[in-house]
């Protein structure tokens, strides 16, 4: 969203009656229902499934044109970016939590019960009879072995280039960024086209990290503790690494159509938040995953 500002500031806009979130509950209703099916291998899951987010792509697409579309025509004003600015600072902060509870599962896995399992402190007992043969070491896929033998990830390969290139791109952002504040389009055309294509070289090399886990390492997500700690961590980093390079191509489309200036450019300014916060994320991923 531009935020054009209204000449009447006193004013808040209020959209009239929205038909998108009737039809995005639908969806949601839809996708949830197939994928329960789906679990439970039944026939149609897997296809009322895919409809249901499919139909909720479609519920994405109709909803933000219209926020789009009042945008540019003006009907925002300072009271609307206000507000804006609050939603995305209260989205990224819930993000901060659902980050925070994998890498808080990360520190209990790794501090607390591994060390228990392996008679330390109250899990004396637990390790002399029942694991008595069980030494704990991170990584571990548990006394069990769960999922059998597997090499981990070395740090210092892909994970290693993957990080340069996400740091890389919250440079570009950032440039891309002044350039629209300078009214420099070009350059804001060529900085945040190249966000989207390092956005796409990153998880075209994680796919690569996975095949290369799943084929040669035997690192599945059915490897124990491990397993399941890291395609959750890396997996949902991922999940957010797409759907922000798809933010930023949409918000290069629009900086192409010029939908942006100088002065007014929120939307631009929200996914560039998302973005660093997906990069900072990351960081701390590939220490406490990859490197320790």
């Amino acid at each position: 969203m531009a935020t054009t500002h209204s000449p009447d500031a006193s004013l808040y806009y209020v959209p009239p009656s929205s038909r998108w979130p009737f039809f995005g509950s639908i969806a949601l209703f839809t996708a949830a229902v197939g994928a329960g099916g789906w679990l439970n291998d039944t026939p149609w899951g897997r296809v009322v499934c895919l409809f249901g987010l499919a139909l909720m792509v479609g519920v994405l697409f109709g909803w933000f044109g219209d926020v789009i579309r009042e945008s540019v025509r003006g009907r925002y004003n300072r009271q609307v970016d206000v507000s804006f600015r609050m939603g995305m600072i209260w989205f990224i902060f819930s993000e901060v939590m659902f980050f925070g509870a994998f890498f808080g599962a990360l520190f209990y896995a790794r501090q607390l019960s591994l060390p228990w399992l392996g008679g330390t402190g109250d899990g004396m007992m637990t390790n002399a009879l029942l694991w008595d043969a069980f030494t704990s070491a991170w990584p571990s896929n548990g006394p069990g072995a769960v999922g059998g033998a597997y090499q981990t990830i070395p740090a210092w390969g892909l994970p290693l280039v993957n990080t340069l290139i996400l740091l890389t791109s919250g440079v570009t952002i950032t440039l891309a960024h002044h350039a629209l504040k300078a009214a420099n389009r070009r350059g804001l055309l060529v900085w945040l086209g190249a966000t989207v294509l390092l956005g796409c070289l990153f998880l075209f090399f994680q796919a690569e990290e996975y095949i290369h886990a799943y084929s040669e390492l035997n690192l599945t997500m059915r490897s124990g503790i491990y397993g399941s700690t890291f395609y959750m961590l890396t997996g949902f980093h991922g999940l957010h690494v797409t759907l922000g390079t798809i933010m930023l191509a949409v918000i290069w489309l629009r900086s192409y159509r010029g939908h942006f200036n100088s002065d007014d450019h929120f939307g631009f300014e929200a996914v560039a938040w998302y973005w660093h916060f997906v990069d900072v994320v990351w960081l701390i991923l590939f220490l406490f995953v990859y490197v320790l």
